[in-house]
């Protein structure tokens, strides 16, 4: 085969659904036909079914089966014909008729069934003279006391069910026992059964969670009972190339005769055909040995004191289950390899002679199908040593492809963390703790396996590298355990304040434990991380807190491990302390949860991007959404909406200012029709992680390494080079290359035009993979990583998912031309679907006196307001200009959720005094949208909507502030909202 084919095959994408599929025939209900006292003989002080149950724990085997016993021959048929089983096994002394005959009457009605003789000699294991056909019955054997047999029983009949379909599915492997003798076999395959499962359980430990080993352990080596010459060969021709190895006594029937050597003559055969195959002779006469040597074969003695310690040590040593011996062609042992991790390592350090020596006799395929590993194994068998030109040829082959295979298993795979065996280099999900991933966390993973399962989407983009960034979860166990070891479960209730909480948690200790695998986990890890909240409501279906709760960015580059492990900790700590903070509190009011019960994972990710200077940053960040709630023409609601700005995606969740595009038309840009409005409307500042010259203490309330810099700062730095144009003041003109002199403008047309990564088409496609997987439509929050380098792909990073809530049309409602003239407030971009008659209070923002740099005075006017609301549980309409929640307080008013947890409805004003874009791409409105608060815009300087301001005016006044005013009506007004148009009324009654 020639060494420069693919290195893995394409199946290699779906090997675990291939697990899935083996075994599919399995041993749940056991008959058991014997008399009393022969059961009782079994049983002595403990149950058949216990024996097995207990054989089934031992190994950490899962769905031990059934056992009924019935103590008649007539019994057993009647119950046959009523109930299912999958196996009988039959003692020799029953009342009517003897087990063979019982066997030949189970075949007539049930031909498939495997019929077990389990005796306790030799003595009524033979059929009687009066009948010789013995086809009735698939196995014998005899019962010592040894219960490993009944596991033995149960496995070795599920091996022959499943086969065939099993190696033609996956490429199983089969070992072969060749053994003629009743009481040898029945006590050699129990042993060999105990051997294979202890030992492939112990190899499948390397970086795969539970359900992977057990899905892996499927794929462990079926086991093949032969009881001639003839058996064995014709078991050898039909599985030839699945045989992992053979295991045969010396002396076995031939052709119907006893024949002396028929082992030899066997191993010879099989020897010759094919000269790698692990092969094991055993005797009881010692003078065999030299018979083995011929061959040459392993030999064991059936009657020597170590016999089980030969057999472990066959399987250590010659099946792959033990260490990688690395050694000379003469013998001599030059280094040991312990998991796949360390045979790649040390594959690039061993001497030319010693790889050569392993390679012509396929050790490294054989060491790696003892892994399960069967695709791998099996492209690796096919090649021959011969077929490279050179020892370093052959060497990067290995390596490559076991790197390849070890990053691959893990793919869509969320490992558990240890601390002897974490390898960030292949490991791109691991959950630390065994508690909840959270809400976001989950989301992550679900689509970190859906990228895996989707191969067609890489294959469309060759040139990108699409994935979630590499992530290790702190499940919640971690902050329970913060939490009750520090007595802080009281800050839950709604008595404190955040600053109350913060200090609190900052001042608390990180359970040991914790603090030990960050250590561990730091050691390895050097670049910056985001620490990110996962609460368990956080993202979860209809109900996302977005933005509630806290994320911090730390460097990871100092000198100390100690100033490292500090900065996570805090940054850790601060995450845990937002779980009580005053917002989400107020917003699982709103959602019917309770603060007592929620519980925080946290999210320690690989940031996406590149250092530039003393910042780190990525080329773009952005959210993608399914649904567009303000879809100008030619655009659909359903075909999205997406919004990015350059940098960190602050400033796209806080509602800064960003390029909001159609990812079905990413040339329209209403926002950059002229060149004045690409002027007034382009990001000028954007967000950087500091990673140089920064404190050993951060301050990460105040986020003190995060900058928010400006474009132009930054106008040699290649995200700004390829993102900007160059504004021609000269010319009134935008030149599309960042590479001119003069001020640049972020237009983003590289991407959006001339499509030199194409971002529209991969959003396109994500959103709709996100949606089929989800059931509904979704919230993407992404990031870029463009390289300079044409060499090396540029990189999409997968930040998030969580569900949109699209609104609910299946109550229809109309509005008619006398309820819009009637109307004090109309609009044709209303967000919502409903009907509200319970609305009487307004507090809006008073026009006359409002200042832009006072927003942050007008946020806790309303917040004030808002808790008086609250108590006396009046919903209100909230009115005022730009864009509500935007943490730039000249684009709107910088309210939490804590300021406005009360209101029923929301007016966003767009007219001279704040120009600012729909707030739809941000936390804040994600969140109004789940809780299905109307959402409502009204441009001023349009026709089609309009806010009697004269009849507001004229309202009772309720309360006065500074900057806020506080009305009501005598009867709610009626609010109406047509979710497919779009408009909405708002009438007095």
């Amino acid at each position: 085969m020639d060494s420069k084919v693919s290195y893995l095959p394409k199946e290699f994408y779906t090997q675990f659904k291939v697990f899935h599929e083996l075994m599919s025939i399995k041993i749940r209900e056991i008959l058991l036909v014997s008399s009393p006292y022969d059961a009782f003989i079994i049983e002595e002080d403990e149950s058949l079914a216990s024996r097995i149950i207990n054989e089934y724990r031992g190994l950490n085997l899962s769905l031990p089966p059934r056992v009924t016993r019935i103590s008649s021959a007539s019994e057993a048929m009647a119950l046959l014909d009523s109930k299912r089983f999958d196996m009988v096994i039959t003692m020799p002394h029953l009342e009517e008729m003897d087990a063979f005959r019982l066997g030949l009457e189970i075949k007539k009605i049930k031909p498939e069934m495997p019929v077990i003789l389990l005796g306790h000699s030799h003595r009524g294991i033979y059929p009687p003279p009066e009948n010789k056909d013995c086809s009735g019955i698939d196995d014998i054997f005899i019962w010592s006391g040894n219960s490993d047999l009944l596991l033995a029983l149960v496995k070795n009949a599920e091996d022959r069910l499943n086969l065939e379909q099993d190696a033609r599915r996956a490429g199983v492997r089969v070992l072969l026992l060749v053994e003629d003798s009743p009481l040898y076999y029945s006590s050699f395959l129990p042993l060999i059964y105990k051997e294979i499962v202890k030992q492939t359980q112990k190899v499948l430990g390397e970086g795969l969670n539970e359900e992977h080993r057990l899905l892996k352990m499927r794929a462990r080596p079926k086991i093949l009972l032969a009881k001639s010459y003839d058996q064995a060969m014709a078991i050898y021709e039909t599985y030839r190339s699945f045989l992992f190895g053979i295991i045969s006594d010396t002396r076995f029937p031939k052709q119907g005769k006893e024949c002396g050597d028929a082992g030899h003559l066997l191993l010879s055969h099989v020897k010759a055909d094919m000269p790698d195959l692990p092969l094991l002779l055993m005797s009881s006469e010692p003078e065999n040995r030299e018979r083995a040597n011929q061959i040459p074969a392993m030999f064991i003695d059936k009657n020597s004191p170590g016999f089980l310690t030969d057999v472990r040590n066959f399987f250590l040593n010659h099946l792959g289950f033990g260490d990688f011996v690395f050694r000379m062609p003469d013998g001599s042992e030059i280094g040991r390899a312990r998991s796949l991790r360390t045979l790649e390592g040390k594959l690039s350090e061993i001497p030319d002679e010693s790889l050569w020596h392993h390679a012509k006799q396929n050790h490294f395929s054989r060491w790696i199908m003892g892994r399960s590993e069967i695709l791998l194994a099996s492209e690796l068998r096919k090649v021959d040593a011969c077929n490279f030109s050179n020892t370093e040829e052959m060497r990067e082959y290995l390596v490559s492809n076991i790197h390849k295979l070890r990053k691959l298993r893990q793919k869509g795979v969320v490992a558990r963390f240890r601390s002897h065996n974490f390898d960030p280099d292949i490991m791109d999900f691991v959950k630390l703790g065994k508690g909840s991933l959270g809400g976001k966390a989950r989301g992550l993973a679900f689509m970190s396996a859906m990228l895996q399962q989707d191969s067609e989407l890489h294959e469309k983009y060759p040139d990108i590298t699409i994935r979630v960034p590499k992530t290790l979860v702190v499940t919640t166990d971690g902050f329970e355990s913060f939490v009750t070891r520090n007595k802080l479960k009281y800050l839950a209730s709604d008595a404190f304040m955040d600053e109350e909480v913060t200090e609190k948690f900052l001042h608390a200790e990180m359970p040991d434990w914790l603090a030990r695998k960050l250590e561990v986990f730091l050691n390895q890890v050097s670049h910056p991380l985001s620490v990110r909240s996962s609460s368990l409501l956080e993202d979860a279906q209809f109900q996302p807190y977005a933005g509630l709760y806290e994320t911090y960015m730390i460097p990871n580059n100092h000198a100390d491990i100690s100033v490292r492990l500090g900065h996570l900790i805090t940054a850790t700590q601060l995450v845990y302390a937002s779980t009580y903070y005053e917002g989400p509190k107020a917003f699982s009011k709103n959602v019917s949860a309770h603060a007592q019960e929620e519980s925080m994972a946290v999210i320690i990710q690989e940031m996406g991007g590149s250092a530039w200077g003393d910042w780190f940053y990525p080329s773009i960040s952005g959210v993608a959404q399914s649904h567009n709630f303000y879809p100008v023409a030619p655009m659909k609601p359903e075909e999205g909406i997406v919004h990015i700005a350059m940098g960190l995606g602050k400033t796209v969740v806080e509602g800064e200012k960003t390029l909001r595009f159609s990812p079905r038309y990413p040339n329209r840009l209403p926002q950059f029709s002229t060149v004045d409005d690409i002027l007034e409307n382009s990001q000028r500042f954007f967000y950087a992680l500091k990673i140089r010259d920064y404190p050993d203490e951060l301050n990460f309330l105040n986020d003190e390494n995060l900058v928010k810099r400006e474009v132009d700062d930054a106008d040699t730095e290649f995200p700004v080079r390829t993102l900007a144009g160059t504004y021609i003041p000269e010319e009134h003109r935008i030149r599309e290359s960042g590479y001119l002199e003069g001020p640049k403008i972020l237009t983003f047309a590289q991407v959006l035009k001339y499509d030199t990564f194409p971002l529209p088409g991969l959003l396109c496609d994500l959103l709709e993979l996100g949606r089929k997987g989800m059931g509904c439509p979704v919230e993407i929050e992404f990031s870029v990583k463009l390289s300079p380098d044409k060499n090396r792909k540029s990189e999409f990073f997968f930040l998030q998912m969580r569900p949109m809530v699209a609104d609910d049309e299946r109550f229809k409602i109309h509005i008619c031309e006398e309820e819009i003239e009637n109307a004090f407030c109309c609009s044709r971009h209303a967000l919502g679907n409903g009907k509200n008659e319970d609305i009487s209070d307004i507090v809006y923002v008073k026009p006359d006196d409002f200042k832009a740099e006072a927003t942050m005075q007008m946020a806790e006017e309303i917040g004030q307001i808002n808790a008086g609301l609250v108590k006396e549980n009046r919903p209100y309409l909230l009115v005022g200009p730009g864009r509500w929640g935007s943490s730039d307080r000249w684009l709107g008013i910088p309210v939490q959720w804590r300021h406005i947890s009360g209101v029923g409805a929301i007016i966003e004003l767009r007219n001279d005094q704040l120009k600012a874009d729909p707030s739809q791409g941000s936390h804040f409105f994600q969140n109004i949208t789940s809780l299905g608060i109307h959402y409502i815009t009204i441009d001023e300087a349009s026709e089609e909507s309009h806010l009697d301001w004269g009849w507001v005016h004229s309202l009772p006044e309720v309360q006065e502030t500074p900057f806020m005013r506080h009305v009501r009506t005598d009867n709610p007004f009626t609010l109406k909202i047509d979710g497919r148009t779009a408009q909405c009324v708002m009438i007095r009654n």
